[in-house]
């Protein structure tokens, strides 16, 4: 198994989704995941640190687990079949033993950020679908971990989406943390 960090969120036009960036750990291949706009936000917030004054999902599920004295080992995107990607959440009971529960990439994702549990993907799923550079939209290739002002407007991008949809959903508080985010980024 090959272990991955998330490098970064952004916006992927054809899917009119979002791409979750993993890159893995001591080396240049690169996995991207098509994820909801939803799921995208929920990653990205956990990935900033940002609590909800009321739990939201992950953080529902996170709290389950604590509750019944287990944690989540590890979470492995272990499969990709026609362009979808599967994964699974490893938890550790008082007991020492494991359990693997079938999961969405996006979900096993958030969950890994809130209780910092490492993120794995298997050699075949890392194969089939890593990249090692990015094509932007102007044609021109890039390697992917150079930061490029093309991704710091995308990053801007998700953030206005995420503000936007914060402010609709009447969401203020998380709409005032992602216009302080959005000010510093455009400084």
């Amino acid at each position: 198994m090959i272990n991955v960090e998330i490098k970064k969120i952004s916006y992927h036009p054809p899917s009119k989704g979002y791409a979750v960036l993993l890159q893995e750990i001591g080396g240049n291949k690169q996995l991207p995941i098509v994820v909801g706009s939803t799921e995208a936000q929920s990653i990205a917030l956990a990935m900033e640190g940002i609590d909800m004054p009321r739990p939201m999902t992950h953080d529902l599920i996170k709290d389950i687990i604590d509750s019944i004295d287990a944690k989540i080992s590890k979470v492995v995107i272990n499969n990709l079949s026609r362009g979808t990607f599967f994964a699974q959440i490893f938890i550790k009971k008082i007991n020492n033993s494991e359990i693997k529960i079938d999961s969405r990439p996006s979900d096993a994702i958030a969950l890994a950020i809130k209780t910092y549990a490492p993120i794995f993907t298997t050699n075949k799923v890392i194969e089939s679908a890593s990249f090692k550079s990015i094509v932007l939209e102007s044609g021109t290739t890039t390697p992917a971990t150079q930061e490029t002002e093309y991704t710091k407007f995308k990053t801007l991008d998700n953030l206005k989406d995420a503000l936007g949809k914060a402010i609709e959903d009447e969401e203020y508080e998380i709409a005032a943390k992602l216009r302080d985010k959005i000010a510093h980024l455009e400084d």
